[in-house]
């Protein structure tokens, strides 16, 4: 008799009562944080596994006494007490140390944000104009790229108001945004019946990668949690509170937005789009109105140019996946890439049209896997952006309709191709 794989990690996962797979996450993400602390070349991971390594191993400790006892209850409990200490903790760490004058606790997306309050607060709008770039030293240039939403400026805005100081820093306030995002999305889920989200929750913040970005950088966790809470708030039949989530998530960053188109077409089909569509397309709108007045070059250079690869400096966005591989070995390969990745993309837009999701659950699998090829295929990336693909599919597993065990057969779910 074979077993389904689907069947293998169903019943890994729930395996004592779902303690031996956190026992194994805990001991490999230990393994990893240790590994960073000793090998990373960037120094705010150094300084991040140096912490995190012992949080996790005091994590997994409390696990194995679980598993000895047989007591299985306080998961989720223990998620958010381990995040604190995996991610929370050198975060607030490195922030101090920041502000007594280190100038290596902190990656450049942190400074760009920042400095997105500052020309926000200062001028109206976040950007700098292509001149104005162009002006700096050579050296100075990429730091004068935001290739960001309007939106993201709001988290360097503490900063620009009251100066230096560890509660300013950027990361700060990622953080508390993560937190109250996800703490909604677990209420909302609790609402409707469904068990603890703990497996989905641990992808968002205990996981190596996540709490590792969100210690060091921090800038992609709120657009993720907000995305998160979007599909809680599907699943919950809140369509009108998702349009608002993942239309905040859209005005940070543009990865939000093919999160954002998925849930369109849930919404249209399932009949909520009047409910959706007001707060998922009006705050990315509204967000973009100030920038657009003040300067539509500075916006256009900073967020479609640079990204594209057209900006006066390369983004150093560089990991070795397979649109980065052909883009940088091949003749003509980063337009074959950017062709495969078009591809990609119109493949996934004909089944959104012809089989739309009609669960949240549904939904949740159409981003993961949608945002997962496109990180293979986009030309420049970072390892740090599967952070993504990983949680959504977790988390889609959290969103089933408690009250049945297997998809309607009117939803075209990805799991049943």
């Amino acid at each position: 008799m074979t077993i389904a794989p689907g069947t293998l990690l169903t019943r890994a996962d729930r395996a004592a009562g779902g303690l031996a797979a956190d026992a194994g996450l805990y001991a490999l993400a230990a393994g990893f944080a240790l590994l960073t602390a000793l090998t990373s070349t960037l120094l705010p991971h150094r300084a991040w596994g140096a912490v995190a390594a012992w949080a996790y191993l005091a994590a997994g400790a409390v696990v194995a006494g679980q598993l000895v006892l047989r007591r299985p209850a306080g998961r989720m409990l223990l998620t958010w007490v381990t995040f604190a200490g995996v991610a929370l903790l050198p975060l607030v760490v490195q922030a101090v140390q920041r502000a007594g004058g280190r100038t290596d606790r902190a990656q450049e997306e942190v400074l760009v944000v920042e400095h997105m309050g500052e020309r926000l607060a200062a001028t109206g709008t976040p950007y700098l104009a292509p001149d104005a770039i162009a002006a700096l030293p050579p050296g100075e240039q990429l730091l004068g790229y935001s290739p960001y939403q309007p939106g993201m400026a709001i988290f360097g805005l503490p900063r620009a108001w009251a100066g230096d100081g560890w509660w300013t820093d950027a990361r700060v306030w990622f953080a508390v945004a993560t937190v109250a995002a996800l703490l909604g999305a677990w209420q909302v889920l609790r609402g409707t019946g469904r068990p603890a989200p703990v497996r989905g929750i641990q992808a968002a913040t205990v996981l190596p990668i996540c709490a590792l970005t969100l210690a060091t950088g921090g800038d992609d966790l709120p657009v993720l949690a907000l995305a998160l809470l979007a599909l809680a708030c599907c699943a919950a039949d809140r369509f009108g509170a998702a349009g608002l989530a993942i239309g905040a998530a859209a005005a940070l960053k543009l990865f939000a937005l093919p999160v954002l188109i998925v849930l369109a077409v849930l919404a249209v089909a399932t009949r909520h789009g009047r409910r959706f569509l007001p707060g998922a397309l009006g705050l990315p709108v509204l967000a973009l109105v100030p920038a657009f007045a003040v300067d539509s070059d500075a916006f256009v250079e900073n967020v479609i140019r640079f990204p594209l690869g057209l900006g006066l400096v390369t983004s150093p966005a560089q990991s070795p996946f397979p649109g980065y591989l052909i883009a940088s070995a091949l003749p003509g390969g980063r337009y074959l890439a950017a062709g495969l990745l078009v591809a990609a993309g119109a493949a996934i837009a004909v089944l959104l049209l012809r089989r739309p999701p009609r669960t949240a659950t549904t939904a949740a699998l159409f981003c993961g896997y949608g945002l997962l090829a496109a990180i293979l295929l986009m030309p420049t990336t970072r390892f740090g952006y599967l952070l993504y693909p990983i949680a959504l599919l977790v988390w889609a597993a959290a969103l089933r309709n408690p009250t049945g065990t297997t998809a309607p057969r009117r939803d075209a779910a990805l799991y049943r191709l």
